[in-house]
C-alpha cells in the first residue's frame, strides 16, 4: 500500500532517481550550477565537478540540461558511462552521440570527422556543442588524451567543444598527471556535502514538492539532527534513511518522525551491514 495518502503527499518525495524537480539547491550546488552555466554560455571548453558518492552530481546534470530548455544555439549530449575498452570505440560513441555518419576505420578519422563536424557547427551554425560525462573517474588516460585533443579544436575567440566532467573525488589525483589538460580547465568545482541546517531545507523542500502543505511538518528537529549525523549531510544518504522513516512511520501510525525512530533505523542498517559483511 502507498503511504502517500496516508501523510498527505501526492508523489515520492525520496526518491534517489536525478529528477531535477527535487533537486535540492544548496549554497554548494547553486555556485556550481551558475559558474556551469556562465562557463559554456562563455565557451571555455572544460568544466569539472567533483565530489563524493551520493553529493548529487548526476542530479546537477540533470538541472544543468533543464537549464537550457529549448534554447536555439545549444547541442547537449550526455554520456552516463564513459567505460570503453580502445579509444576508438570511445571516439565512435562521441560520433554516434553527435549525430555523425558512420566513423572511419581509425581514431584518427573519426577525430578528423568530429574536428569538421564541430568546425561546422560551433562556427558556421553558430552552435555551442555540449559534452557532458558522468562517472568521469572511469575515463581512461587515452580518453582523457583524446578529450585533451578535441579541447584544442578552437577559433581565435572561443573553444568548438564545451566538456563538462562530473566524477567522484578519486579523479582528481588522475587528471592533476595530465598536466596540459587540468591546465585547460576553466571551472574546477568540489560540491560538498550539506549542513544540518541545509539538511533540514531539503527534507522540507522534498515533501513539499511532493505535495505536503506548507507548516507542516514530518520529522522533528531532533530527528533531523540525528541524520544529518548519521548521513554526514551526503543527500543520497539523507534521501534513503527519510523514505525508510516515512515507511515506518505509517507502519507505527505515528504522525511524526522522532529521533528514536531514525536511531531504530541506524541500528537494524548498521546490523544489517554487520551481518553482510560476515
Amino acid at each position: 500500500m502507498s503511504y502517500y495518502p496516508a501523510l498527505g503527499l501526492t508523489k515520492e518525495p525520496f526518491s534517489t532517481s536525478p529528477d531535477p524537480a527535487f533537486f535540492f539547491r544548496s549554497s554548494s550546488h547553486v555556485q556550481a550550477l551558475t559558474r556551469l552555466e556562465i562557463a559554456i554560455r562563455l565557451r571555455r571548453g572544460l568544466s569539472l565537478i567533483l565530489g563524493d558518492v551520493g553529493t548529487g552530481k548526476t542530479t546537477l546534470a540533470r538541472t544543468l540540461l533543464a537549464s537550457f530548455p529549448q534554447e536555439d544555439g545549444f547541442s547537449f549530449s550526455m554520456l552516463l558511462d564513459p567505460s570503453f575498452e580502445s579509444e576508438y570505440q570511445f571516439l565512435v560513441h562521441l560520433m554516434r552521440l553527435f549525430h555523425l555518419q558512420t566513423p572511419g576505420k581509425s581514431a584518427l578519422d573519426c577525430r578528423e570527422a568530429i574536428e569538421h563536424h564541430l568546425f561546422q557547427s560551433g562556427v558556421n551554425e553558430v552552435r555551442t556543442t555540449v559534452l557532458m560525462i558522468d562517472e568521469g573517474q572511469k575515463l581512461s588516460v587515452d580518453m582523457l588524451e583524446n578529450l585533451r585533443v578535441l579541447l584544442n579544436y578552437e577559433t581565435s575567440e572561443f573553444k568548438l567543444l564545451q566538456v563538462v566532467i562530473f566524477a567522484q573525488m578519486e579523479f582528481l589525483g588522475r587528471i592533476r598527471r595530465i598536466r596540459n589538460l587540468i591546465d585547460r580547465a576553466a571551472l574546477k568545482y568540489i560540491i560538498n556535502p550539506l549542513s544540518e541546517q541545509e539538511t533540514a531545507q531539503m527534507i522540507q523542500f522534498r515533501l513539499q514538492s511532493a505535495g505536503l502543505e506548507p507548516g507542516r511538518a514530518l520529522f522533528s528537529p531532533e530527528a533531523i539532527r540525528a541524520i544529518h549525523r548519521f548521513t554526514q549531510g551526503y543527500p543520497r544518504r539523507i534521501a534513503l534513511v527519510c523514505h525508510n522513516a516515512l515507511e515506518a512511520l505509517v507502519m507505527h501510525d505515528q504522525s511524526v518522525v522522532e529521533e528514536g525512530l531514525i536511531q531504530e533505523l541506524i541500528h537494524d542498517e548498521s546490523r544489517w551491514l554487520a551481518e553482510a559483511a560476515a
